[in-house]
């Protein structure tokens, strides 16, 4: 009989979780009966008592195991370690607050059935804030544009993994995992699932401008090369610029006109804000590079349960 793995992530989910471990087993015994199937929740330290509802319902199921981490280790870390602790032929990743519906599972099961190795849900439509949803798709496109990788458009990882592809992240050995350009950039014998993003069952949601910051500058300095190339480009232009424009404050001041002063001005004010910018975003890819010299674990473990097995 084949194995199912469920891979949730949580942090702050007590109002959810214990729904997510039924709406997966109800999907089970209606549509998919024919497997054994497990349910892992890794939780990001939360605060507001998940750990405990956790407990509870490992404590009643022994298909259901947790791991609490020693502390929060971010938006991706957690997951991409979630999915590593599995032993399911195959693996489904999903959000806990019910974005990603339960009731798509059959469809990425079925899609797996017919030798796809990657089944990756893409959010076609969507309930969240129109500006907001505008907002992810110039994003997208952007990356989508100057990536060395084709990226794939409204995915976030959700979706379901073989085996075959877990055993290439286990080889991947890198400490800032990014899925979705993982998938996009490794990814082999994928297809992709359309679905409609829900609104959050309940709770709030954790994303804020410096976590959605945070993933665009992961994938703009793992998977581009075109910022950097852009400011040399620009800095060579601006320099030409001003060259060409210092002679012709030169010509004007022969003339008599008085222009070397705001010309002056101008120019430094331009070159102080266009070097600040850049130098901010060069400072991204080094730490991108700091992230992966420093060599980190994924995740620090403070409990696992039903791992007994």
């Amino acid at each position: 009989m084949k194995k199912i793995s469920f891979m949730i992530p949580c942090y702050n989910e007590t109002e959810n979780v214990v729904p997510m471990s039924e709406a997966i087993a109800a999907q089970m015994a209606e549509h998919l009966s024919g497997y054994d199937y497990e349910i892992l929740f890794i939780d990001n330290c939360s605060t507001d008592g998940t750990r405990d509802k956790l407990e509870a319902l490992c404590a009643g199921d022994k298909r259901i195991k947790a791991i609490f981490n020693a502390r929060n280790f971010g938006q991706f870390n957690s997951p991409f370690y979630g999915l590593m602790q599995t032993s399911g032929d195959c693996v489904v990743s999903m959000c806990c607050d019910f974005q990603d519906p339960p009731e798509m599972i059959p469809a990425l099961v079925a899609e797996w059935e017919k030798g796809y190795k990657i089944v990756c849900a893409v959010k076609t439509k969507s309930e969240e804030n129109k500006f907001v949803r505008f907002l992810r798709t110039l994003y997208y496109k952007a990356v989508h544009k100057f990536s060395d990788v084709e990226q794939i458009e409204h995915f976030t990882g959700t979706g379901l993994y073989d085996r075959s592809f877990i055993d290439v992240l286990r080889g991947l050995d890198d400490p800032a995992p990014f899925m979705r350009g993982i998938v996009a950039e490794l990814g082999y014998k994928r297809v992709e699932v359309p679905y409609t993003q829900q609104k959050r069952r309940a709770g709030k949601t954790h994303n804020n401008f410096h976590t959605l910051y945070d993933a665009a500058m992961l994938s703009f300095t793992q998977y581009t090369k075109f910022p950097v190339r852009f400011m040399m480009g620009f800095g060579v232009t601006v320099g030409i610029l001003s060259v060409l424009g210092g002679i012709a404050c030169l010509v004007f001041g022969c003339l008599g006109h008085n222009v070397l002063g705001p010309a002056l001005l101008c120019g430094m004010g331009l070159f102080a804000s266009v070097s600040f910018a850049f130098m901010s975003l060069l400072g991204e890819y080094i730490l991108n590079v700091k992230t992966k010299v420093n060599h980190r674990p994924l995740v620090i473990e403070e409990k696992r349960i039903n791992f007994d097995e």
